[in-house]
């Protein structure tokens, strides 16, 4: 691995032209603990419709043997390819570009004027400034920083 760089931005720069060239948009990758486990997730997505199973299948058998290759991965760990489903994170400028237009929830880190959340349909995304107009046609503007994360309200018709 290189010095100082991330696992997960390694892991990035492995899969992500194998993804391109399957036709995916690679969502994002995250490497984190889960109980005794350590796990390496790739989320994939495609323009316009879903993700299949066997994408999955396919994107981890190709990108299996480079991960193995490139060693960026000193511990046991678990390696997953999963859709980036429904209600996904927002994490990156790219998400919210891809996402305009779109109903979203913003959970802040801590409540301004007594409102901890904010949902709404996300109308512009710049330089980590989040812009959402509410239901009421007011429009509320938040620091990316400053929430415990952003995600879509695609899943709330399902249950």
């Amino acid at each position: 691995m290189a010095k100082g760089k991330k696992v997960t931005e390694t892991v990035e720069e492995i899969v992500r032209p194998i993804a391109e060239e399957m036709g995916l948009i690679l969502w994002d990758v995250t490497f984190e603990k889960e109980g005794p486990d350590w796990i390496l997730r790739v989320y994939i997505d495609k323009d316009n419709e879903g993700v299949y199973i066997d994408e999955c299948v396919d994107l981890s058998r190709a990108v299996d043997p480079l991960l193995d290759e490139a060693d960026p991965i000193s511990i046991p760990y678990n390696f997953e390819v999963s859709s980036a489903g429904l209600g996904r994170k927002l994490t990156k400028p790219f998400h919210f570009e891809k996402k305009m237009g779109e109903t979203v929830l913003a959970r802040l880190i801590r409540a301004e004027n007594g409102v901890k959340e904010i949902k709404g349909v996300l109308k512009d995304y710049d330089n980590g400034f989040i812009t959402i107009e509410k239901e009421d046609g007011t429009q509320v503007i938040v620091e990316q920083k400053n929430t415990s994360f952003v995600k879509l309200c695609d899943d709330e018709d399902l249950f």
